[in-house]
Parts: C-alpha cells; structure tokens; sequence
C-alpha cells in the first residue's frame, strides 16, 4: 500500500535533529583531529559515526514522522560543511590537491548565489534530488578513503587508489548536480508569479 505524503512540520526538539546537530558538533572535532595531532584513526572513526548518523537521522525522521523545516535545513547544511571541513583538512595535508579542495565549495557558493532567485517565487530551497544525494554519499566514501590511504602498505595503495575513483566520480556528479539545480532556478524563474509573490 502506497504511503502519502508525510508532514514536515515546525518541531525543533525531535530525534533526528538532536542526530543532525550532534554531527554538526563532530566537524571542528574532525579538524582538530586531522590538523593538530594527526590522529587519522580518530578522525575516520568520527567520519564513520556521521555517515551512520546521517542515515539514521533521515531513517527516524521517516518512521517515526518526525520530518520538520529545521531537519530539512540542518542535514544537507551538515553534509556540506563535513565536505568542506575534510577537503580542506586534506589539502592542507597535502592528501588532495589544492583545485580539489576549491572545486567543491565554489559549487556551494554558486548554489548559494541562487536563493535570492528562488525566493522570488516563494522557494527558500529546491528539493534534495537522488543525483545530489549520489554525488555526496560518493565523496563522503572518497575523502575517509583517501585519508586511510596517507600511509604505507597494500591496504593504503588500494585505499587511495579506491578513493580517488570515488573522488573524481563524486566530483563530477557533484558538479553535475549543481548545473541541474541551477537548471531548476533558471525554469522557476520563467515561470509567471503567483499573487501575492514580490
């Protein structure tokens, strides 16, 4: 039997945001972890714990009918700023290189760019779709992957060389998702206002 559509509602106390602010905690923890003492172990074991926690905060927020506004926002937000907090902490380690560590938050940036178009047409946000999704979950397999691969031996090579696959795939996908979230702006933006609208 086909569900329907579920409430997101104004909640801010629920479970799965309590889940979504807790790995938004993690990120400056995983700087330090990564910059300070180098404790690589730590900081994969951390990244790990996001990733779980990222399924399970839109795992809950589903079963147990807790989608809300502030959950909408605080996921993809702390997806983002895991991303951005890894691929600079890799770069200023010399895992990545620097163009990598820039291509992906200009992306951002560009999306960014955009909301003051969206809200024209009563859009704070587009909705998350599966290739952005795809795109994320690639690069969140990739950097752990290549931080594993800063080291020596033939669990480090293969490591590395997996993660880079990852990487460029993810990249790229990231990137394409973002043209087709710039896409959407561009269609909304032809579409005539509806009353009430600025």
């Amino acid at each position: 039997m086909a569900e329907g559509p579920r409430e997101v509602t104004d909640r801010i106390l629920t479970l799965p945001n309590v889940l979504s602010i807790a790995r938004l905690c993690g990120v400056p923890l995983f700087l330090w972890l990564v910059l300070v003492p180098e404790e690589d172990g730590w900081a994969l074991v951390l990244l790990m714990v996001s990733g779980i926690t990222d399924w399970l905060d839109g795992m809950l927020a589903r079963t147990l009918n807790q989608a809300s506004k502030l959950g909408q926002i605080l996921d993809p937000v702390a997806d983002r700023l895991y991303i951005l907090a890894v691929v600079i902490g890799l770069a200023l380690r010399d895992i990545i290189p620097w163009w990598l560590a820039v291509m992906l938050p200009m992306r951002d940036i560009l999306l960014f760019s955009l909301v003051p178009f969206l809200r024209t047409r009563g859009y704070s946000a587009l909705p998350v779709h599966f290739l952005g999704k795809a795109a994320t979950a690639a690069l969140l397999y990739a950097f752990p992957l290549l931080l594993l691969g800063d080291s020596e031996g033939r669990l480090a090579t293969l490591a590395d060389v997996f993660g880079w696959a990852f990487a460029i795939w993810g990249t790229g996908l990231y990137w394409w998702a973002g043209v087709l979230y710039a896409y959407q702006v561009v269609q909304l933006m032809r579409m005539p206002r509806l009353p009430g609208q600025p």
